[in-house]
């Protein structure tokens, strides 16, 4: 790659999420830069800080990219994550936005779980207008898709509030809304389409072109 085409390439900030770091990402982050795209992975603190203060912090770390353009992807809460982004700045860089899994109609698990007292510290802040449904409406002005996973395998079998069909984890009704511009079943778990080649495929798609398709 020249010195030209790298500078060309536009960013991806990948956002993980709860409990996880962004190592999970790493690989589709791997596949985001042989495509030619400039993948930062954001890392946050998913149970500690609710998703507002993370938002502020989110928002300056895109700040400091310099871009005139930059794609955003979030898996799972990383995606409400995102919704809580446009709701505090939402006068961001012109570009895509991409969300894997993520509840943003509400999680029956994360429901479930919070009626149980011994396991509500699992959800930490990630309750705060967030997985319990009452996150803020969307306010972007720019293209947003969802994938969401049909292949039930995950520990939200054990939990309960899951409806099929479902990723394992998140209820496949959970990921849809009006504001949504695009939205693309896959038959995997919900975390097996961080590593699904077609799901990588469709990311890629969507970033260069708009169109959600595998």
């Amino acid at each position: 790659m020249t010195e030209t085409e790298a500078a060309r390439r536009v960013p991806v900030v990948l956002v993980h999420g709860i409990w996880m770091t962004g190592v999970e990402l790493m690989p589709l982050a791997h596949t985001l830069r042989r495509a030619g795209f400039e993948p930062h992975v954001f890392h946050y603190p998913s149970l500690r800080r609710p998703l507002a203060w993370s938002a502020d912090r989110l928002d300056r770390y895109i700040a400091g990219l310099g871009s005139e353009q930059v794609h955003l992807l979030g898996h799972s809460l990383g995606g409400l994550l995102l919704v809580h982004l446009f709701d505090r700045h939402p006068a961001q860089p012109p570009g895509r936005v991409l969300m894997l899994g993520s509840p943003i109609r509400g999680s029956g698990v994360a429901r479930s779980v919070s009626r149980r007292q011994l396991l509500r510290p699992l959800l930490g802040h990630a309750t705060d207008h967030a997985l319990l449904g009452d996150l803020p409406p969307w306010r972007g002005d720019r293209p947003v898709a969802m994938i969401a996973g049909t292949r039930g395998v995950g520990v939200g079998n054990l939990l309960g509030g899951l409806q099929p069909p479902h990723d394992g984890t998140v209820s496949l009704s959970e990921t849809k809304a009006d504001w949504l511009d695009a939205h693309l079943s896959v038959p995997h778990s919900h975390f097996g389409m961080l590593l699904a080649p077609e799901v990588h495929r469709a990311a890629i798609r969507w970033f260069r072109e708009g169109v959600l398709a595998s």
